[in-house]
């Protein structure tokens, strides 16, 4: 009983002691010039709305005919990455994804352009009248994961979103540059995005899989993989809140 006492009390020192002692050395200058693609400029946009119930089919309706010539149009320097429905989650909601090429600029350019399109001003009106709330945020992708790119399907998508306690992003994008690498066998790791803009230290991961079995069997296969235990006991104190979507795209999601 001793002995079990005293690693008992050798492991809850060593959590104690992850949540105080920072892994990495004090740097003069932004996490997002750290941690950011530095061979690309773009920004991200997440868009979340919460739809009234009886309007979500006249949404998505409304949607797949509208964002597809955003999209398509060389015009708007900015490209629809997914859009989904939350399956299991918040219901009724809907979830959008873009990237703008070339940062700040792009979103402007994108944004003053669609002021002057009268049919994206009636979309966002009769879009408006279908909507409880809506939200979004400014993302820049993590150095170390892959670039969302259009794939096949069918599929179902997770967004894994987490409130991080201030101070701590550095640390998590260093445990995570490791941990990423025991989750792409699968070929399920789709993209990595930390928040600008919006609400801060928000962290969102997008993975894809075949089906909600297929998610259980990778993610418990995860475990048995040395090292990936130890990264989750690091990163887990760094969290305050987090939250998963499983989410099904639309037929016009370049994700499928």
């Amino acid at each position: 009983r001793g002995l079990v006492s005293s690693a008992g009390r050798a492991r809850e020192d060593s959590w104690l002691k992850s949540l105080f002692v920072r892994k990495v050395d004090p740097r003069k200058d932004a996490h997002s010039n750290l941690l950011a693609k530095k061979e690309t400029s773009s920004l991200y946009k997440l868009q979340i709305h919460n739809v009234k119930p009886e309007c979500l089919e006249a949404y998505n309706k409304l949607c797949q005919e509208v964002l597809p010539k955003i999209h398509e149009e060389k015009h708007y320097p900015c490209a629809l990455v997914g859009t989904w429905n939350t399956w299991y989650g918040e219901q009724d909601q809907a979830v959008h994804l873009w990237r703008y090429e070339g940062g700040y600029p792009a979103l402007n350019e994108v944004m003053n352009k669609l002021r002057q399109n009268k049919e994206f001003t009636e979309f966002r009106k009769e879009r408006g009248n279908m909507l409880l709330s809506r939200k979004n945020q400014l993302l820049l992708e993590f150095s170390f994961w892959n670039e969302p790119v259009p794939r096949e399907g069918p599929n179902i998508y997770e967004l894994r979103s987490y409130q991080l306690r201030p101070g701590t992003m550095i640390e998590w994008g260093n445990y995570w540059a490791r941990a990423i690498r025991f989750r792409q066998d699968n070929n399920e790791a789709v993209g990595g995005f930390f928040s600008q803009i919006g609400q801060l230290y928000m962290v969102h991961h997008l993975w894809a899989y075949k089906d909600l079995q297929t998610r259980e069997d990778i993610r418990n296969a995860a475990w048995h993989k040395p090292g990936w235990d130890e990264l989750v006991y690091y990163t887990v104190p760094l969290i305050q809140e987090m939250e998963s979507r499983i989410m099904i795209p639309l037929k016009i999601s370049p994700l499928q």
